[in-house]
C-alpha cells in the first residue's frame, strides 16, 4: 500500500505512517486561527476549565486523523448525522455508490500533496484496534480526540488538577444534561439569594435597586514621609463609554470620588460633578512599583511600604450595575447599565458581608487556609518578576476579599450537598473555573467594559486596583459561577453532540451530528517515567513539558487548594497541601533545576515511551520553544532514548507565553519511531546529506506547497533532524562524537547556506504579517541567511514596550539609521537603511535628492523600493528614486 521506511542495519521494516510522509499544515492552519479565537464555538468541552498551553482541538484531530490510518481494512468512515451507514452508502452518483477508497486516500499522501486523507477530516471516521498513550495528558485534548475515533484512549499526568479536568471531559458525552441542571436548580434554591444580597446597590435612576456587577477597589498605603493616605492608582480610568457616551470615557475624580464621563482619559479634564480639573491618565503609581505621594511628592517602594506598614487597605471606590426593573421599563441602555461612586450603602453591604463571615465558622472548612507554597512563579523575581509575599500575601484565603470568601465557601457547602456525585463533580468543575475571576488579582479591562481572569499571563500578578466580580452573577457579566456553570453545560452538549467546524475555499463549514464521545479511556496520576507499560501502545500521541515555559505545578496549586475541598475523601492525590514539584519535568531554578536536570528527566521520559510502544509504534508530539540549545537537548534526549526522527511541521497554536522578555518561538509537531540502532557516520559524509535533503526538501516543497518561508524552514530542519537521528552517537568529526546540540547548530547553517533570503525578505515578510511578533521573527527566520539577532541589532524589531517593527518611522529604527548615514557613499547603509532614511526625510519635507545622486540608484535599489511599496501601500518609496517633484526639496 505505502512506502516502507526502514534502512538503518537490524531495524524492522514498517509501514509508513500517513503523518510520516505529509501533513495538511495549510488546511489545519485555516481552522486554527479561527479556532484559537473562538474556543468556545468550535470546541467548548475545552472551556469547561483552564488549563495552561491547551493545544487546539483541530490540531489533535488532525495529528490523530494522520497517526491513527494505516490499514484500510480496519478503518470505518460514517457521515455525520447518518444512523448506521457508511459513506458507501451515500455516494454521489446515480447507482448510490461512493468513489471514496481509503487505500487510495492514504496512498495519495505525500510531502507535495499531503491533502487527499483531509477528505476525512469532517466525517466519523472510526479505527479499530488502536490503543493510544498520552503520558503528559494535562487538558486532555489528544485522548478526546483520539477517543472520537474510536481508539482506546490511556492517559496519565502527574498534576491532580490535570487529571480532573480530563476525567470530567471524557465523562461529558455520557452525561445526562437535564441531570445537571436539576443539580444546578438545587444550589441555586439554597444559596443563590443568600450570595446575591451582598451583590445590590441603589440604582442611580429611580427608588430601586440594581444588581452588582462588578466593585472596583483600590489598595492605599500610608505615605512614609507625610503619613498622607495614598491610593495606588496608576491612573483613573474606570472603563471606556458605552451606548450614547461611547465616545467618552468614564474615569474617577481624585477630588470628590465621583465617576465622571470625560472626553479624553489621557488629556486635562474637568470632573462634572465637582469642577475639579485633572489629567485622568496621571495616577501615584509609577513605572519601577513607586508611589508618589499626592500631598508631599515623596516616592518609595510600594512593596516596602507594605512590608512596612504589615500589609495595605482596601477601598471601594466604584461599581458597574445592571438594573433589571429599568431594563423591564425600556429605560435606555445607558441607563439599564452602567457605572458609579461606591455610596455609603454600598460599603455598608460589604461591612455586613465581612462580619457575617467572621462570624460563620462553619464557614471557614470551605476555604482553603494553607500557607502560599514558595516557588519560581510566587517568590523567586528571576522567572516573573513578581513576589507575591512581598505584596503581603502569605495564605491562599487572602487572595480574596470576606465578602468572596463568605460566597465561595456557601457556594462550595452547597456544592457538597449534592447527592449525585456526577452533577456534584461537573459543579466543582464550574466552581473551580470561576475562581480565576472571583479574587483580588482580577482586573478590568477598561476597553472591552469587563473583568480579566487573573491567569493571562500564567503567573500571580498583584495588581492595585483590583475589581470583585459578582460571585453568583447576574444577567451580564464575565466570570461569575452562572456563567461558568453556562461554560460546562455548552461543553457537556458538546460532548454529547460533536460537531466539526473546517474551511472549503474559504467558506466556514460545520458537519454536525458526530457521535457522543464515548471514551474508553483509563486515567492515572503519576511521574510519566514511572509508567509500567511495555510493547502496549500503538502510539504515543502527547504535548510534554516545554523546558521552562509554565511552571504547571505552582500555579495550579491556586485551582487545587480550592478542589482538594471535596475531592479529598474520595480520590487519591487530593490529600497533599500542594501538588508534586520535584518531579515536575521542567528547569526550575527555586528548586535548583538545571537545563541539564530536564534534559536528562525528559531523556527517562522518552526511554518509559520507547518501552511502552509496539515495536511498529510511533510517537507524535508538538513542541514549543526557540532556541538551538533548547532543540539540541530535545533531539539529543530523543535519539539516546532510542527514536529516530520521521517528520516535523510546523503548528499554529494557542500558547499564553510564560517569561517576559524573550519569547518562546514557533510550535512544531515531531513524529518518530522506535530504531533498533544507529549506524556510523563521519560528519563530512553527513553533512552532505543533509545539505542535499535540505536542497531537495526546499525545492520540493516551493514547487508544490503554497507554503511561507517560516514554515518551509522548519520542514526543512525536520528532514535533515531524520538524517541525523539515523546515526545518532555515532557522528564522528576530527575524532570526536558530535553531541545532538553541535549537530543542530550545524543544520542551522546548512540551511541557511543553502538559502539566498536575507534580512530584507525577512523584514518585507514580517510587514506582510498581520500583528507580527517575536514568534515571527524566529520563524521566518528559519532557513534564511538572517538570524533575529541580525535583525534586532539593526532595530528592524524591539521588544522595550511590547513588540513592534522598525519601519520608516520608528524612533529607534531611523536613529540606528541616522548614525550610519554620515558615512562616505553611504557604505555603512544597507539598502533597506537608505530606502527607510528617504522616506523619513521626505515626510520631515528635507531633501532627499543629494542623497540619491550620492549613492546611485541600481536594479536592486529599485527592486527592494518597489517590494516595500507593495507590501505597504506606499508609493513614496519609489517615487524618492525618481520623480524630480519629490526629490526636489
Amino acid at each position: 500500500m505505502s512506502e516502507q521506511s526502514g534502512s538503518s542495519q537490524g531495524r524492522q521494516e514498517r509501514t509508513e505512517l500517513p503523518i510520516e510522509r505529509g501533513f495538511p499544515i495549510e488546511r489545519v492552519n485555516e481552522i486554527a486561527e479561527k479556532e484559537g479565537r473562538a474556543k468556545m464555538y468550535y470546541r467548548p468541552i475545552y472551556t469547561m476549565h483552564k488549563w495552561w498551553a491547551r493545544r487546539l482541538g483541530c490540531v489533535f484531530r488532525a495529528i490523530s486523523l494522520y497517526t491513527l490510518l494505516d490499514d484500510p481494512e480496519k478503518v470505518q468512515v460514517f457521515e455525520p448525522g447518518h444512523e448506521g451507514g457508511t459513506l458507501a452508502d451515500y455516494g454521489d452518483d446515480a447507482d448510490g455508490e461512493s468513489d471514496l477508497d481509503v487505500a487510495s486516500l492514504l496512498e495519495r499522501v505525500d510531502m507535495s500533496d499531503p491533502e487527499s486523507l483531509w477528505e476525512l477530516y469532517p466525517k466519523d471516521v472510526r479505527v479499530e484496534d488502536k490503543k493510544i498513550l498520552d503520558p503528559f495528558m494535562g487538558g486532555g485534548t489528544s485522548l478526546v480526540e483520539a477517543s472520537r475515533f474510536g481508539a482506546e484512549v490511556v492517559g496519565n499526568d502527574l498534576n491532580p488538577v490535570a487529571w480532573f479536568v480530563t476525567k470530567k471531559e471524557l465523562e461529558a458525552g455520557q452525561t445526562d444534561v437535564e441531570e445537571l441542571e436539576e443539580a444546578f436548580e438545587q444550589v441555586k434554591e439554597d444559596v443563590a439569594d443568600e450570595i446575591t444580597q451582598y451583590y445590590k446597590t441603589p440604582c442611580p435612576n429611580g427608588d430601586h435597586e440594581a444588581d452588582v456587577m462588578y466593585n472596583f477597589w483600590v489598595k492605599e498605603l500610608d505615605c512614609v514621609s507625610c503619613g498622607h493616605t495614598v491610593p495606588l492608582f496608576k491612573d483613573y480610568r474606570v472603563a471606556a463609554g458605552r451606548y450614547e457616551n461611547d465616545d467618552k470615557y468614564n474615569v474617577l475624580c481624585p477630588d470628590c470620588g465621583a465617576v465622571t464621563l470625560v472626553d479624553d482619559w489621557q488629556s486635562e479634564s474637568v470632573c462634572n460633578d465637582c469642577g475639579h480639573g485633572f489629567v485622568p491618565k496621571e495616577g501615584n503609581v509609577s513605572r519601577g512599583g513607586k508611589y508618589n505621594c499626592p500631598d508631599c511628592g515623596q516616592k518609595y517602594a510600594i512593596t516596602d511600604a507594605i512590608q512596612e506598614q504589615g500589609g495595605y487597605d482596601l477601598r471601594l471606590y466604584a461599581l458597574e450595575y445592571y438594573c433589571e426593573h429599568c431594563d423591564d421599563a425600556g429605560e435606555s441602555k445607558a441607563d439599564q447599565k452602567g457605572y458609579k461612586e461606591a455610596e455609603k450603602e454600598d460599603k455598608e453591604l460589604y461591612r455586613q458581608a465581612k462580619q457575617e463571615w467572621e462570624e460563620s465558622d462553619h464557614l471557614h472548612e470551605y476555604v482553603p487556609n494553607e500557607e502560599i507554597p514558595k516557588g519560581a512563579v510566587t517568590a523567586s523575581s528571576s522567572v516573573n518578576g513578581n513576589d507575591v509575599f512581598e505584596h503581603g500575601y502569605d495564605h491562599w484565603c487572602d487572595l480574596f476579599t470576606k465578602r468572596q470568601l463568605l460566597s465561595l465557601s456557601k457556594l462550595l457547602k452547597a456544592i457538597e450537598g449534592v447527592s449525585d456525585k456526577n452533577a456534584r463533580e461537573y459543579l466543582l468543575l464550574a466552581f473551580s473555573d470561576s475562581i480565576r475571576y472571583n479574587n483580588t488579582f482580577v482586573t478590568y479591562n477598561n476597553g472591552y467594559n469587563k473583568a480579566d481572569h487573573s491567569f493571562k499571563t500564567n503567573s500571580f500578578v498583584p495588581t492595585m486596583s483590583p475589581v470583585e466580580n459578582n460571585v453568583w452573577g447576574t444577567k451580564f457579566g464575565s466570570g461569575p459561577f452562572t456563567t461558568v456553570w453556562e461554560r460546562v453545560l455548552s461543553g457537556v452538549e458538546y460532548a454529547n453532540s460533536p460537531s466539526e467546524r473546517y474551511v472549503v475555499d474559504g467558506e466556514n463549514n460545520e458537519a454536525e451530528g458526530f457521535p457522543p464521545i464515548e471514551a474508553n479511556a483509563t486515567l492515572s496520576l503519576g511521574d510519566a517515567r514511572q509508567l509500567d507499560a511495555e510493547n502496549e501502545f500503538d502510539a504515543v500521541i502527547t504535548d510534554p513539558p516545554y523546558y521552562d515555559n509554565v511552571m504547571y505545578s505552582e500555579i495550579s496549586d491556586f485551582f487545587y487548594v480550592w478542589q482538594k475541598i471535596l475531592l479529598k475523601d474520595h480520590y487519591e492525590g487530593f490529600q497533599a497541601e500542594k501538588t508534586p514539584r520535584a518531579e515536575s519535568i521542567v528547569t526550575n531554578p527555586y528548586l535548583g533545576k538545571t537545563t541539564e536536570d530536564f534534559e536528562h528527566e525528559i531523556g527517562q521520559a522518552f526511554e518509559t515511551i520507547h518501552r511502552s510502544l509496539k515495536e511498529d509504534g510511533v510517537l507524535t508530539f508538538t513542541y514549543h520553544h526557540s532556541d538551538s540549545e533548547s532543540w539540541g537537548e530535545l533531539l539529543g534526549s530523543l535519539c539516546t532514548a532510542g527514536f529516530e526522527v520521521t517528520a516535523t511541521y510546523p503548528l499554529t497554536a494557542d500558547i499564553n507565553k510564560f517569561i517576559g522578555g524573550e519569547a518562546v518561538s514557533f510550535d512544531i509537531a515531531i513524529v518518530a519511531r522506535p530504531i533498533d540502532d544507529t549506524e556510523a557516520a563521519s560528519w563530512n559524509s553527513l553533512r552532505r546529506d543533509i545539505y542535499r535533503t535540505a536542497r531537495r526538501t526546499r525545492k520540493q516543497l516551493e514547487e508544490n506547497r503554497e507554503l511561507s518561508r517560516g514554515d518551509i524552514g522548519v520542514m526543512e530542519m525536520g528532514a535533515c533532524f531524520r538524517e541525523y537521528s539515523k546515526h545518532h552517537g555515532k557522528v564522528q568529526r576530527d575524532g570526536e562524537i558530535m553531541d545532538a546540540k553541535e549537530v543542530v547548530q550545524e543544520i542551522y547553517g546548512i540551511i541557511q547556506e543553502a538559502s539566498d533570503i536575507g534580512v530584507e525578505d525577512v523584514f518585507i515578510d514580517l510587514l506582510d504579517t498581520p500583528s507580527p511578533s517575536f514568534d515571527d521573527v524566529n520563524k521566518l527566520c528559519r532557513g534564511t541567511n538572517a538570524t533575529p539577532e541580525d535583525l534586532k541589532e539593526m532595530r528592524l524589531y524591539n521588544q522595550d514596550d511590547g513588540f513592534e517593527l522598525g519601519t520608516w518611522d520608528n524612533e529607534k529604527r531611523q536613529a540606528y539609521i541616522q548614525e550610519r548615514a554620515n558615512g562616505d557613499g553611504g557604505d555603512h547603509l544597507s539598502n533597506l537603511d537608505k530606502l527607510q532614511f528617504l522616506r523619513y526625510r521626505y515626510e520631515k519635507g528635507q531633501s532627499v535628492q543629494n542623497y540619491v545622486e550620492k549613492w546611485g540608484v541600481d536594479d536592486d535599489l529599485r527592486e527592494l523600493a518597489g517590494r516595500l511599496a507593495d507590501v505597504t501601500g506606499d508609493d513614496t518609496y519609489t517615487r524618492v528614486l525618481g520623480d524630480r517633484d519629490i526629490t526636489s526639496y
